[in-house]
């Protein structure tokens, strides 16, 4: 079964822009703007959890 990757549907529901929760979690915007279209193998879960701190979900 697949990851569905919704986060830019989160970051529109927030208010959030990419480039803001880019440097509050400490990644580029290049590597959030992948991770936005499902185009990578692989997540730490010291950034997930960083983007679900800063997202509050």
């Amino acid at each position: 079964m697949p990851i569905v990757i919704r986060l830019d549907v989160i970051l529109a529901m927030r208010k959030v822009k990419s480039k803001d929760l880019a440097a509050a979690i400490g990644i580029t915007e290049v590597n959030l703007s992948l991770l936005k279209q499902g185009k990578v193998k692989g997540i730490r879960f010291e950034t997930l959890a960083a983007i679900c701190a800063y997202l509050n979900c």
